[in-house]
């Protein structure tokens, strides 16, 4: 009787024992899947993804210091003013398009790169970021615009704009449909050229604005994984495991359940 019930014993022993290692396994794997995911999700500034938007900026604003290019500037706004290209307002609303689409695909089911509350809080600070370096910048370096209506022409604050939402959709939708994820740049083009046309900018304005823009984009990705934390939800899900457990002491048996989270 007794060897029955001591082989009993070592047998539920042995069943916890392995039950418990195999849920822990588990859990194992599923922490190091999400690892795994979180690691896809990241994102890294390196130096391939800001030879564009330098350059750019750099092209604008070399034209302070090198004549040829400031003559540049005068000749391609003669060249405007001889074709008289007609004006328009459309510019003041296409730098928003490239938004529109990814939100109206995201209701449509084409789902992006990040879900809703991600994907606000990354444009969000793209355009703070864009607006922190554009607005700064046009005070202190005080360009005439070629309409010689203020001297808040350099750099361009709508070429920033549109330029940093095209970005925005090509982040979005580069992985998931490429071709999608390009057409938020002929808008970001049409507003820049619409900007030179309509007379309120010089073209190196919208190269340099252009450059912010993208630039800004690039860092708000950069930076999101830190902003992240802030906006944590107190009901963020956490990894849980039910595993039955066995103890036997001199005087008493005890059988049961465990029940952990982890966070």
């Amino acid at each position: 009787m007794w060897t029955s019930v001591k082989k009993t014993t070592i047998l539920i022993i042995l069943l916890k024992f392995s039950v418990s290692i195999h849920a822990q396994d588990i859990l194992s794997l599923q922490i190091a899947s999400q690892k795994e995911s979180l690691m896809k999700r990241g994102y890294s500034l390196d130096y391939k993804k800001l030879i564009v938007p330098v350059s750019l900026i750099s092209a604008g604003a070399i034209g302070f210091a090198i004549p040829e290019i400031k003559k540049f500037d005068y000749n391609l706004r003669r060249e405007v003013s001889d074709h008289r290209l007609n004006n328009s307002t459309l510019d003041n609303y296409t730098l928003f398009v490239p938004v529109a689409i990814v939100y109206g695909l995201n209701l449509a089911g084409v789902q992006g790169k990040n879900n809703f509350k991600d994907r606000t809080i990354i444009f969000a600070t793209l355009q703070a970021i864009s607006l922190a370096i554009v607005i700064p910048s046009k005070s202190l370096i005080g360009r005439e615009r070629p309409d010689q209506s203020n001297h808040m022409s350099f750099p361009s604050g709508h070429a920033a704009i549109a330029f940093s939402n095209a970005q925005f959709m090509f982040r979005e939708y580069r992985d998931s449909n490429y071709w999608i994820s390009l057409s938020g740049y002929p808008f970001a083009i049409f507003t820049s050229v619409y900007r030179i046309i309509n007379n309120k900018h010089w073209a190196t304005d919208v190269l340099s604005g252009a450059g912010i823009g993208i630039l800004s984009t690039e860092i708000a990705y950069w930076l999101y994984p830190k902003i992240k934390t802030l906006f944590k939800s107190e009901n963020e899900k956490t990894l849980s495991m039910i595993s039955p457990y066995f103890q036997q002491s001199y005087q008493q048996k005890s059988f049961g359940l465990n029940y952990q989270v982890i966070f």
